[in-house]
């Protein structure tokens, strides 16, 4: 007697996934990868859904992106007390970008690869710019001075960042390593002089020390 045939399954819907999972996930993504590997394919497969799935949350990489700046602006920036002088506003206020920027420099990456930015980092920006209007900087020139700000603070974190996945991937003397340690003292007395200490004394963290000089110099120049 033949057997009654059993029902095909027909596969169901993709699970429902939230935002919070989706934002959760493509951190985790960058944090271990990269923000080359944030794909919303590869996003799609880690919540175990469809990448159309996705475009029901965010709009696209782009959106994804400020969301997570958004969100990481939330958990790490403080806003911190400020002093009264507009000088020592500016440096605290870019202080304290740069300290939450160091701690995750794949942020950095986004925010100097695209035009993108966090609303919540806007604080900030506001309080060096009226800084150095109120120490006597054009409005104009003062939108310059935070962006040579801008340029200093970014920069530092990015070169510390690439220098230290580079020692952890690679334990051998770097090429600078190298070249310091045959230096023609004839042509280069002071760089000789300073060979053997080169990597610890450029290794310290000057970060305040150079933001306060960038910024008398910004202030000398008004």
């Amino acid at each position: 007697m033949p057997q009654p045939s059993t029902p095909r399954k027909t596969p169901g819907r993709p699970p429902r996934i939230s935002r919070e999972e989706i934002i959760e996930t493509a951190r985790r993504i960058v944090e271990e990868g990269g923000v080359d590997r944030l794909t919303m394919r590869r996003l799609a497969t880690e919540v175990g859904s469809t990448p159309m799935a996705l475009y029901h949350h965010v709009r696209d990489k782009e959106e994804l992106l400020v969301l997570l700046l958004d969100d990481y602006a939330a958990r790490t920036l403080r806003r911190p007390g400020l002093p009264a002088h507009p000088r020592e506003r500016v440096v605290v206020a870019a202080t304290a970008v740069h300290e939450a920027l160091a701690a995750c420099p794949w942020i950095v990456e986004v925010l100097t690869a695209d035009d993108l930015l966090s609303t919540s980092a806007l604080w900030f920006v506001e309080q060096i710019v009226d800084g150095l209007v109120e120490c006597g900087l054009s409005l104009d020139r003062a939108v310059h001075g935070y962006r040579a700000i801008w340029y200093y603070t970014a920069g530092e974190i990015v070169v510390r960042a690439t220098a230290a996945r580079r020692r952890a991937d690679d334990d051998r003397a770097t090429y600078r390593e190298q070249v310091f340690a045959d230096l023609d003292p004839s042509e280069l007395p002071r760089l000789t002089q300073a060979a053997d200490r080169w990597v610890p004394l450029t290794a310290e963290d000057t970060y305040r020390d150079g933001l306060q000089a960038l910024v008398d110099g910004l202030l000398v120049s008004r």
